[in-house]
C-alpha cells in the first residue's frame, strides 16, 4: 500500500518535533499540531514559568540580602513582567513553524482524529502514514464540581495582564506549588487547598513540610485536608465552598490538581489503541497495541516523570527505532526533577524511601548545610541535602535538595550517576572554588 508519508506525528511540541527532525534525512514526514506550534513548555509551560520565577526569585534574594548590604525590599511590576514574558513566548509558534519550513518537514494545523491504524482526519482532509506517531501531552485536569466553568488553568495564569489581590490553586502538586510562590512574591494573597495532608507526594515528606514551612512563611496559607466543592461567581470575585470552614472569597481559583494525557479527540476507542487512566500503553519500545501507532511523551502511561527532556528522549529513540538504528528496548537515565518553589526543591535516582528500606545496600547521609560557604554566601540558612550511596560499589545513587540553587547541585549529582563516578573520582579533579560543584567532595 502507498501512503502519504512515512512517518505522521501528532503534536509539534520538543517530543514530536524530535521524531519529526530524528526522521527528516531519512523520509517523508508530517506534523499536526491542533494548538501552537512547539508546544506546552515553551509557549505556557515550563519556560515562561521559569521566567516568571527568576524574577521574582531575584526579589527574594535581596531580601536575603537585606542586612547586608541591600536594605531596600524591590517591588514586582507585574505587567513589566508580563511583557518580559511574552517577548519570549510570542515569538515561538512562528519561529517553530519557520524552523520547519526551513528544514522541509511538512505540516498541518488542525485536530487530528483517527480513522485507522494508518489514517488520519485532520479537518477537511484525509492523510495516511506508515506510522503514526502520538506525542499530544497532557492538559490540565478541572474538578467535575457545581460552578467548574469559574476555574482558571496554569495557561490563564501564565497570560495575566494584571495580578489578582486574592488567588487560589486546587492541588498542591508542581504546578501549584510553582506558581502560587510566583503569586505570593509579587504580592498576592494566596491559598492552596489540597484533598489530603501531603504537598508533592513523589519527594521524601520531610522535605516537603520544610518546604511547607518556608512557603508559610512568605504568607501563603495552606488549607490541607480540604475538598473545594462548589464554585461560584460574582462580578470579579469567586466565592469557594470547601468541606470544611466558611467559604473563602477570592478574586481567581486555578486547577492545579495535576494532568491527563491530551487524548479526547483522538478516537483512540475506535481504532483499538489500549488506554489506561495515566494514558496510552505502550511497550518498551514505545509502540501502542495497534502495531503501526508509537506514542511518546506525557500521552503515555509510565512510570519515569513526564517532563520536557523525557519526550525529548523518547522522540530520538522512536526515530532512531523507526529507522532501524536500534532495535533494542528504550533505556532512561537517571532523570533528576525540580520544583522551583522558592527554594527549589529536587531530587535524582534512587528514592529515600527506597533507600531507608534496604539498609545492607545503600548508606544515607542526611546533611542540613545552611551553614556552608555556598549557603551562608546565599543567606540560604534552610538548604538540606541527602544522599544515597551504594556500599558495594561506593557510589552516588541517589540525592535529594531543597536550597535555592538545587537546580546547579542535582545537575552535578546528575553527571556523577550518569556516568557512574566514585566517591574517589569525584573529588580527583578541580572545579571552580568556590562554587556549588566544589563541594560536591563533601557530600558523600
Amino acid at each position: 500500500m502507498a501512503f502519504d508519508y512515512d512517518t505522521i506525528v501528532i503534536g509539534g511540541g520538543p517530543g514530536g518535533l524530535a521524531v519529526a527532525y530524528g526522521l527528516n534525512n531519512h523520509q517523508k514526514v508530517l506534523v499536526v499540531e491542533s494548538n501552537l506550534w512547539g508546544g506546552t513548555c515553551p509557549n505556557f509551560g515550563c519556560d515562561p514559568k521559569k521566567m516568571l520565577y527568576g524574577v521574582v526569585e531575584a526579589k527574594r534574594q535581596v531580601i536575603r540580602y537585606h542586612e547586608s548590604g541591600l536594605p531596600a525590599e524591590p517591588k514586582v511590576d507585574w505587567p513589566a513582567l508580563m511583557a518580559f514574558k511574552r517577548g519570549y513566548t510570542e515569538k515561538i509558534p512562528t519561529g517553530t513553524e519557520a524552523g520547519l519550513k526551513g528544514a522541509g518537514i511538512n505540516h498541518l494545523h488542525g485536530t487530528a482524529q483517527f480513522v485507522d491504524g494508518h489514517t488520519l482526519r485532520v479537518g477537511n482532509q484525509q492523510v495516511t502514514g506508515q506510522q503514526i506517531v502520538i506525542a499530544t501531552g497532557a492538559t490540565p485536569n478541572i474538578p467535575d464540581i457545581p460552578g467548574k466553568e469559574a476555574f482558571l488553568t496554569s495557561t490563564d495564569f501564565l497570560n495575566l495582564d494584571n495580578l489578582p489581590e486574592k488567588v487560589g490553586f486546587v492541588g498542591a502538586g508542581y504546578v501549584a506549588i510553582e506558581l502560587a510562590n510566583i503569586a505570593v512574591e509579587a504580592g498576592a494573597e494566596v491559598h492552596i487547598f489540597q484533598h489530603n495532608d501531603r504537598l508533592l507526594r513523589n519527594f521524601p515528606q520531610a522535605y516537603t513540610e520544610r518546604l511547607r514551612k518556608i512557603l508559610t512563611g512568605k504568607g501563603i496559607h495552606f488549607h490541607m485536608n480540604t475538598n473545594v466543592t462548589a464554585l461560584q461567581t460574582a462580578g470579579d470575585q469567586v466565592k469557594v465552598t470547601t468541606n470544611s470552614g466558611d467559604p473563602l472569597t477570592l478574586n481567581a481559583v486555578f486547577a492545579a490538581a495535576g494532568r491527563r494525557p491530551n487524548l479526547d479527540d483522538l478516537n483512540l476507542a475506535g481504532i483499538g489503541v489500549a488506554v489506561e487512566p495515566q494514558g496510552i500503553k505502550v511497550d518498551d519500545h514505545l509502540k501502542t497495541s495497534v502495531s503501526s501507532i508509537y506514542a511518546i511523551g506525557d500521552a503515555i502511561a509510565k512510570t519515569v516523570p513526564k517532563l520536557t527532556p523525557v519526550s525529548g528522549i523518547e522522540g530520538r529513540y522512536v526515530a532512531a527505532e523507526i529507522t532501524g538504528e536500534t532495535h533494542d528496548p528504550i533505556q532512561y537515565p537517571a532523570i533528576p526533577h525540580t520544583v522551583f518553589a522558592g527554594p527549589e526543591l529536587a531530587q535524582i535516582g534512587v528514592t529515600l524511601e527506597s533507600a531507608k528500606q534496604a539498609p545492607d545496600q545503600y548508606t544515607i547521609s542526611d546533611q542540613p548545610v545552611g551553614s556552608w560557604y555556598t549557603y551562608h554566601r546565599l543567606q540560604d540558612q534552610n538548604a538540606h541535602v541527602t544522599t544515597i550511596v551504594d556500599k558495594t560499589s561506593g557510589k552516588l545513587a541517589g540525592a535529594v535538595v531543597l536550597a535555592v540553587n538545587a537546580e546547579e547541585l542535582i545537575n552535578d549529582f546528575s553527571e556523577l550517576i550518569t556516568h557512574g563516578t566514585s566517591a574517589k573520582d569525584a573529588t580527583d579533579w578541580t572545579p571552580v572554588y568556590p562554587s556549588v560543584t566544589s563541594d560536591l567532595g563533601y557530600f558523600y
